[in-house]
């Protein structure tokens, strides 16, 4: 299929699915400047859909580096008001918001971490009216990706640039569901609707807790919340639009009881976290906190991960992907945690989405403890899936059911992927 026709479909997929853009809406994307040809196309389609306005705020990773490395520690602690008001009042006024989620997984690695902190610290603060409304779904919202040099050049180092870019960009379009034979738009809704049998399945049962084992080391018990909710797919807004938050996805997930983590987890797969790859990791928790952890590569990075505040240190997301899903049977590693989340199961440090418990999306931040929900400045997932995974579930009344069994579902989601 001719390249713009894909690109042309990818565009219209973000902007019709992702953030299901309605007529006079507002649409923000967020763009690496690498990216500016797709951005621009999402906003080409955005306009064809009645869009009444589109705004791009670009970032640019190379000057990032440089700034994090000439400028001085305190400029860290500082975020512009100016930014903070940019957000905040496109979300009051109902913009949809698309986040190209690209980068080089290494960009960093030079950085003093004490600064990348900071300001990470630093933005959580200040666009924490922002990040909550989306992830209560007050706004559409949609994180795809595109290739960037340097990103492909490490997924296939092998390849010359443009190679690699090519090859990358058939990558994404597979997982995207881009050049099937079915339109997009159709296959996505299969697709979400599969999902959504495994939800409720999950919700069906209201399980207790957890049980994760596996031959790598992880012994994990995960009790979850009275009231929590297994989501996945498409989701809607407080006014009832229908749209997927990440493309791809292939996650049912909810959110765990605060207190009620318990043992050992072994990461699978490198996370990628401001631009330093943390690797072969595990995690040690008791009563919901990380008490032990280790890393043979990125140890310090995973220390100030940890210690960004008091939540950064407790889960905040339960999420199920079988060892299956198309992502994992690429065989790719994507240094891209949009990507490889949806190749294993995976749990997040920090804040957990107050849509996954019953009433939670009006909850202030006191009453959503109270209820054992985490609150965090981050939400960063990491992966735990392998192909010999166990899960079991402890419904409340004591009875056992298995969830996972060899890295895949354990009952039938009705299309055979169990």
């Amino acid at each position: 299929m001719e390249e713009k026709v894909l690109l042309d479909q990818y565009a219209r997929l973000v902007v019709r699915t992702g953030v299901n853009l309605q007529k006079e809406q507002l649409l923000v994307i967020n763009s690496p400047i690498e990216c500016a040809d797709f951005a621009r196309r999402i906003a080409r389609e955005a306009y064809d859909a009645g869009a009444h306005d589109v705004v791009i705020s670009w970032s640019d990773e190379e000057f990032s580096h440089l700034r994090f490395d000439r400028a001085k520690k305190a400029v860290f602690t500082e975020f512009p008001e100016w930014r903070r008001l940019f957000y905040e009042d496109y979300a009051k006024q109902g913009a949809a918001f698309v986040t190209i989620a690209a980068r080089n997984p290494e960009i960093f690695k030079d950085i003093e971490p004490e600064k990348l902190t900071l300001a990470n610290q630093a933005a959580g603060a200040a666009l924490l009216e922002y990040r909550a409304r989306l992830m209560s779904n007050k706004n559409t919202w949609c994180v795809i990706s595109v290739p960037t040099r340097d990103w492909a050049k490490k997924v296939f180092p092998e390849l010359s640039v443009d190679a690699a870019m090519e090859r990358l960009w058939q990558e994404i379009y597979a997982t995207v569901r881009i050049g099937e034979a079915m339109d997009p738009v159709r296959a996505w809704e299969e697709h979400t609707a599969f999902l959504k049998k495994a939800a409720d399945f999950m919700n069906d049962h209201a399980f207790q807790s957890l049980h994760y084992t596996n031959g790598l080391g992880t012994d994990l018990v995960i009790e979850l919340p009275e009231g929590h909710i297994w989501a996945g797919g498409a989701e809607y807004s407080d006014t009832g639009i229908r749209f997927v938050a990440n493309m791809p996805t292939e996650e049912v997930y909810t959110l765990p009881k605060r207190d009620g983590v318990h043992g050992t987890v072994v990461a699978t797969k490198p996370l990628n976290f401001h631009g330093n790859l943390i690797e072969n990791f595990r995690l040690v928790f008791k009563d919901g906190k990380v008490v032990d952890y280790k890393a043979e590569k990125g140890e310090q990075i995973l220390k100030e991960l940890l210690g960004t505040d008091e939540g950064s240190s407790y889960l905040g997301e339960v999420a199920l992907v079988p060892f299956d899903s198309p992502i994992s049977q690429s065989g790719l590693l994507f240094y891209n945690t949009l990507f490889d989340e949806n190749a294993s199961c995976h749990l997040a440090l920090g804040k957990a989405y107050p849509t996954c418990i019953k009433g939670g999306e009006n909850m202030e931040s006191v009453e959503l403890l109270q209820h054992g929900v985490n609150d965090s400045l981050l939400h960063e997932d990491f992966m735990v899936g392998s192909r010999d995974l166990s899960i079991v579930g402890t419904t409340r009344d004591g009875k056992e059911i298995p969830v996972f069994r060899q890295g895949n579902f354990a009952f039938d989601c009705g299309d055979g992927r169990a």
